[in-house]
């Protein structure tokens, strides 16, 4: 059975990651609405150049763009067999769009939850290499030695967006925004939560547990 999956949490609860691995071991794609806007914008296609020319007004894009962008994506061959898709819905009309783009498919849901003083510590300690781009976390060993990064040997610095101030700010805007969309499906039967907050291997094994019994009910 295709695995069609949606996995939803806050800024620093490792939803992108998990969603990559689980993408990866199901040999389906891991969707994301920033990628697609990015490839878009690259690509110059008259939906790419609408984007890119609101995205330059500092303008949000519109729930419509945006389902356009999911809508032809989901229509590509590697996405028949299913998808994992992150970053995507992020409002209730958003979702109720993808609803019909499924045509009354199974969407299984995750929410992964982590309390919002654990992900402001996540999100302080990250640490990001100046030469190839690897994030990595301070509190990975001893954070006062965490300077170099162990792909390259590249400095590790501090993204300016991940001051706790920011962060905060972040959470602010995810519950108000996201808040709507967890009430959207979580009342139904292939919905699942996972506590974020234990090791990333542990929060895997959730959400693939998670996955399979969602499955086994269809």
């Amino acid at each position: 059975m295709a695995l069609r999956l949606l996995v939803l949490g806050p800024p620093g609860a490792g939803k992108g990651t998990q969603a990559l691995r689980i993408a990866r071991d199901h040999g389906v794609p891991k969707i994301s609405t920033g990628d697609m806007l990015r490839d878009a914008v690259t690509s110059g296609s008259p939906l790419g150049v609408l984007i890119r020319e609101t995205m330059a007004q500092g303008q949000l894009v519109s729930d419509d763009a945006i389902v356009a962008l999911v809508r032809e994506r989901l229509h590509d061959d590697d996405a028949q067999k299913g998808f994992v898709l992150d970053g995507f819905p992020r409002t209730v009309a958003q979702a109720n769009a993808l609803d019909g783009l499924l045509k009354g498919s199974a969407l299984a849901v995750v929410e992964i939850q982590v309390p919002d003083e654990e992900l402001v510590r996540r999100v302080r300690g990250r640490r990001i290499c100046e030469r190839c781009g690897t994030t990595v976390s301070a509190f990975d060993g001893d954070p006062a030695l965490a300077q170099e990064c162990k792909t390259c040997g590249g400095r590790l610095v501090q993204r300016s967006d991940d001051s706790e101030t920011v962060v905060r700010d972040r959470l602010k805007v995810y519950w108000r925004e996201t808040q709507p969309v967890i009430g959207f499906y979580e009342d139904r039967p292939t919905f699942r939560r996972v506590d974020g907050s234990v090791a990333p291997v542990d929060v895997y094994a959730a959400i693939a547990a998670a996955v399979a019994s969602v499955s086994a009910e269809r």
